[in-house]
């Protein structure tokens, strides 16, 4: 995207004069507003693992305590119903959802929504390496959401709520019916301890530890509901299935992998780094003060872009948009807009905040709550600065 200014200087042929802000003397406390890994809980330190079951198996009394204490807090803090399962899969939450996806998906015609690449991958991984049949297709550009009104209630449906790579966001979950046959698949990485979700309209919840609550990566969350559960109790999909996507033996839940019993050896220097983000959720409101922080996070960078009309959020529709990976669009060129990354990486005020990869040139900044709203406060004026300095 070239700027205004820069349109309107190359159709007359002038040079454009432009003032430059002088180098802000004030930096951000801490430059981590990285979208994954995400920047640690404020006050962390290495401290943390003294208490850690380091050296110790983790189907020790003291490791299936701890994994199990895992379990028990997520659920609290995020008021997951107790009927559900929750449990702690490897790689991350790309291996929680293809876990789901190859133990459940077949079993009917499938609607994949996508917006950004993750959930792209999501429907390439249905339809390609999957190899099933009914797959339809509701896709939306970077920046909007696809129509859901076109989703069928009995169909299964896979969507992610918070487009990491977008900063797009579903704004409730209205559109799933309540009397609905087929089973929601929700990837919500990026949203999970960041906003609410309603859990009767989600029979599939997947998530990172390395996201909202900066934790370690390596490890995934999945939550089922009772209607996943049943799913996976009465249909065997004509597949192999690798060891760590078993969950079921003798045609039940395996109910162990739900206590903290995992498939493979877990990190427990990571599990402890969880614990301590979760102790550190009680510390300011559990959930309510979670969610807070990031929409004050998101309502800093709203007002820097109300005030300055040369940068707009990718997502148009206030709305939508994603209070964590804020994903942000410039009046200049993509290599302008590299430098200025670069720059603001170079100076120690802001590290890995290029779009990513597959989206739309620009920025991607981190505002979950482990961001303070002071540090991206004082963001601001370096991207300011940065934009005069090389657009």
């Amino acid at each position: 995207m070239f700027a205004r200014s820069l349109r309107a200087t190359r159709s007359t042929g002038a040079s454009p004069l432009r003032a430059f802000s002088a180098q802000p003397a004030a930096k951000p406390a801490s430059p981590d507003f990285s979208s994954g890994p995400c920047k640690k809980r404020p006050g962390w330190s290495t401290d943390i693992y003294k208490t850690a079951a380091l050296g110790r198996s983790h189907r020790s009394k003291i490791g299936k305590a701890k994994l199990k204490q895992a379990i028990d807090d997520t659920r609290r803090i995020l008021d997951i119903p107790a009927d559900y399962r929750i449990g702690i899969v490897p790689a991350s939450d790309t291996g929680a959802y293809e876990m789901a996806m190859w133990s459940m998906l077949g079993e009917r015609p499938v609607d994949a929504c996508y917006w950004e690449s993750f959930g792209k991958g999501w429907f390439g991984d249905a339809s390609s390496h999957l190899q099933l049949e009914n797959v339809t297709k509701l896709e939306g550009d970077y920046g909007t959401l696809p129509d859901f009104s076109q989703t069928n209630k009995d169909h299964d449906i896979m969507f992610t709520f918070n487009g990491t790579t977008s900063g797009v966001r579903v704004p409730n979950l209205d559109w799933i019916a309540d009397d609905r046959t087929g089973l929601t698949f929700n990837d919500a990485t990026s949203a999970a301890f960041a906003m609410d979700i309603d859990w009767a309209k989600v029979d599939v919840t997947t998530y990172s530890w390395q996201k909202v609550l900066g934790g370690e990566g390596a490890h995934g969350m999945l939550i089922l509901s009772p209607a996943a559960v049943a799913r996976l109790e009465s249909y065997t999909p004509d597949r192999a299935l690798p060891k760590i996507f078993r969950m079921v033996k003798k045609g039940k839940l395996d109910e162990a992998l739900f206590e903290g019993s995992t498939i493979n050896t877990p990190s427990m220097l990571c599990v402890e780094d969880y614990l301590d983000a979760l102790a550190w959720s009680d510390s300011i409101g559990g959930l309510p003060g979670l969610v807070g922080r990031s929409q004050a996070n998101l309502g800093v960078m709203e007002a820097f872009v109300a005030e300055n009309d040369w940068i707009d959020f990718l997502a148009a529709d206030p709305a939508c948009r994603s209070s964590t990976s804020m994903c942000f669009t410039l009046d200049t060129t993509p290599e302008k807009v590299k430098e200025m990354a670069a720059y603001l990486e170079a100076e120690g005020v802001a590290y890995d905040i290029g779009a990513y990869r597959d989206a739309p040139p620009g920025l991607r900044i981190w505002g979950g709550a482990t961001v303070e709203k002071e540090d991206l406060a004082a963001l601001c004026p370096w991207i300011k600065h940065a934009y005069e300095k090389f657009a």
